[in-house]
């Protein structure tokens, strides 16, 4: 392989893994936003304390998000299965932690999800029938324990130390007077979750005592700064696509004026590199805040331009909103190269070209090389109807792929479906351009073997 393909390779397979990552996200960004709504509002220093509403706040946190996340992954992989697998892989990180274990779900959902393909992939076709549902039930339920047991013995304890290992830094960067350094860990730490770790936990006990002494202090500006967030909302918006751009205006809001940082959070987790502009934004607003003698009177909280404008001290606003302006400017400028790039490789008419292609090349063939059961659940008859068939196939000499799914998971692309016909007005209403048969019993319906020959003849005619 030459160098050129070498490199080329190296980019796709980066730009896949880019996809991969924003696909476990952005369809989770709507619980983020619901969360940052809570936070902002509910909790001690938001706008409408409620104590028993902001209770809320930590296990969605804690559970929920990181959950979801690893549903998303583990379904990416091998769709509701691979779901509830990745779900419960993920409850070993979370509970052998003591931080939201958001980069462990990332690992975790997704990990679940190839354990039980693999699994399956194993016994396709070996399943006596009727017995479908209970090896299905059973498989998750052993292979998840154990992964989870994976997950809280093994991968937890890797994440907490890489954790201590930024809260150190930080705490050294300080220590050494290297405070623009600083943000080379406060950044990764905060998409990491660990933001009132960093703050609360470091920062602000420092800042307290030099507030004491000199009416301000620097350390509440290192990580409530709202400029590197900003930066990279700001360049989504500007010059992303699609779902993403649309997001962008209302995660601004709550991060920027709302003060929950936290939100913008994903949209890095989405494009890793991206944290270089939150690094950057973050050493310049810090340089900038040194160089013009920036401080605050105490810890801002929420990280909202409003509470860092009431904590400035008497003729101190403007130095600390220049602080602001710098990092934001610095963290766009560096995510916008990054942004667009992500935009036109992402981009729909790609995308669209790409389907198009799919389908001259199924017409062309007219070979049936997959067929879907779809039922309520997507795993009783219909499992059992897709072994029979299978075995129905084999014995033509024929390998092709039969799966089985719940109806309302029927994917567009799919080629050929059978379902129950009280099911058919539903299959038509998934939106599939695939045939469908409809049976009336999916355990043994003596419409496969029109199936069967439907097969055998478009292999035939591919062929031919």
């Amino acid at each position: 392989m030459s160098k050129e393909q070498s490199t080329a390779s190296s980019r796709a397979g980066i730009q896949k893994f880019g996809r991969f990552l924003s696909g476990m996200v952005m369809p989770n960004i709507g619980a983020f936003i619901a969360w940052g709504l809570i936070t902002a509002l509910f909790i001690p220093t938001g706008w409408i304390p409620n104590e028993k509403l902001s209770s809320l706040v930590g296990p969605m946190i804690t559970y929920l998000l990181p959950l979801l996340i690893a549903y998303t992954g583990g379904k990416m992989i091998w769709g509701v299965r691979g779901g509830v697998m990745g779900a419960i892989a993920t409850m070993g990180v979370i509970v052998g932690a003591d931080i939201p274990m958001f980069i462990g779900a990332m690992i975790m959902g997704p990990l679940g999800g190839w354990v039980i393909k693999k699994s399956d992939k194993l016994i396709e076709g070996k399943v006596p029938v009727g017995f479908e549902m209970l090896i299905d039930n059973f498989s998750v339920g052993i292979l998840g324990m154990l992964v989870a047991l994976l997950g809280y013995f093994l991968v937890s304890p890797v994440i907490s130390g890489f954790v201590a290992i930024i809260q150190n830094g930080v705490e050294f960067l300080i220590n050494a007077r290297l405070l623009p350094l600083a943000s080379i860990f406060i950044e990764p730490g905060k998409v990491l979750f660990l933001n009132n770790a960093i703050n609360h936990g470091i920062l602000s006990p420092l800042g307290i005592s030099q507030a004491q002494e000199t009416g301000k202090s620097i350390l509440f500006l290192l990580e409530t700064n709202p400029g590197p967030g900003l930066g990279i909302l700001l360049a989504y918006w500007m010059f992303s696509k699609g779902n993403i751009k649309a997001s962008a205006p209302g995660a601004i809001i709550i991060h920027f004026f709302g003060g929950i940082h936290e939100i913008y959070f994903p949209y890095i987790l989405m494009r890793p590199v991206l944290i270089l502009a939150a690094m950057g934004g973050g050493a310049a607003g810090v340089l900038t805040n040194l160089v013009l003698g920036s401080g605050l009177v105490a810890a801002p909280s929420p990280g909202s331009i409003f509470a860092l404008a009431a904590m400035s001290p008497k003729g101190g606003l403007i130095p600390v909103l220049i602080g602001v302006i710098i990092a934001t400017a610095v963290s766009f400028v560096i995510a916008m190269p990054f942004v667009r790039k992500f935009a036109e490789e992402d981009s729909d008419d790609d995308k669209l070209e790409d389907a198009k292609g799919a389908m001259k090349a199924m017409k062309s063939s007219g070979k049936i090389t997959e067929i879907l059961f779809a039922c309520d659940a997507g795993m009783g008859s219909s499992a059992m109807g897709a072994n029979k068939l299978t075995k129905l196939l084999k014995a033509e000499g024929l390998d092709v792929k039969v799966e089985h799914c719940s109806v309302d998971d029927i994917p567009r692309n799919a080629q050929l479906v059978i379902c129950h016909r009280d099911l058919a007005e539903r299959v038509k209403l998934s939106g599939t351009k695939a045939h469908t048969v409809a049976v009336t019993n999916l355990v043994n319906a003596p419409e496969y073997k029109d199936v069967v020959k439907m097969v055998v003849e478009s292999h035939g005619a591919a062929k031919a």
